[in-house]
């Protein structure tokens, strides 16, 4: 489900009390949810970039994969949603992921093409076994550490076929990175209006829209980062890393504060 119905707090708890229901170790999937997940893929990009041009793309691998490591295992410990760490972890994911595919383009010199199109039978692969072992893919069933390894090893695979997608799109199809961002908020709308008008169901409209914020997100970004002789608005990518990252603080912050984020019900 894109967006499900709002309900109150106070409404949820009372639901969940009385019908006994789980709590997943992921949020809610409501508004809130998508507009945080294209902050983060937006500063994970412009800071993959910046770590990539500052120490170099070795050191940004290594440091990134420890700080996603630390991430996620403060995450897996804590098996709830906690939105701190799991917007942390989130955040992590997106950094390591974006350095990841770019260390594929420029340090072993795969194509994009190839690499998208890589990342995209990894990310099948990864959802086949995925239901193959639990029989579902939802992230309202995420209640166990199994299904959240899955989760997360899906996650990472998302931000690095995006990644790829992304680049594709600006740089070998000459779009720019204004062109990819239009071109994949036009995307964006296809799954939400699958999922409302013709039936899609709520798993692969989720997957979708899900693959499909993080070219979104990053384009933005990067075309707000990079310089204008390469199309942008030459803000650079470190102050933008920066604004980004302190916007996705200020809204958790916000959220936490008001009850507005929240777990999911497990199915």
């Amino acid at each position: 489900m894109i967006v499900p119905e709002p309900a109150t707090v106070q409404a949820r708890a009372t639901l969940i009390s009385r019908t006994g229901s789980r709590l997943a170790r992921v949020p809610e999937l409501t508004a809130l949810f998508w507009v945080l997940k294209l902050l983060t893929t937006g500063m994970g990009e412009t800071a993959s970039d910046y770590l990539a041009h500052t120490i170099g793309p070795v050191i940004a691998v290594g440091l990134s994969g420890v700080a996603l490591v630390a991430a996620l295992a403060v995450q897996l410990a804590a098996k709830r949603y906690v939105p701190w760490v799991y917007w942390t972890a989130v955040a992590m994911v997106s950094v390591f992921g974006t350095v990841a595919a770019d260390v594929a383009h420029v340090g072993l010199g795969v194509p994009y093409a190839v690499s998208s199109v890589g990342f995209a039978l990894v990310l099948a692969l990864l959802l086949g076994l995925w239901h193959r072992a639990e029989g579902t893919l939802s992230v309202h069933s995420i209640d166990t550490t199994r299904r959240e390894l899955f989760y997360w090893a899906t996650v990472l695979t998302t931000f690095a076929l995006g990644t790829a997608a992304g680049d594709l799109t600006a740089v070998v199809l000459g779009l720019g990175y204004l062109g990819s961002a239009v071109l994949f908020a036009a995307a964006f709308a296809v799954p939400a209006l699958g999922y409302r008008r013709l039936r899609l169901g709520p798993v692969p409209a989720f997957w979708t829209a899900y693959v499909i914020t993080r070219p979104l997100g990053a384009s933005v970004a990067d075309w707000m980062g990079v310089s204008v002789a390469r199309g942008g608005l030459g803000f650079g990518t470190g102050l933008v890393t920066v604004v980004w990252a302190a916007a996705i603080a200020v809204i958790v912050g916000y959220a936490v504060v008001t009850g507005r984020t929240r777990a999911a019900v497990v199915d």
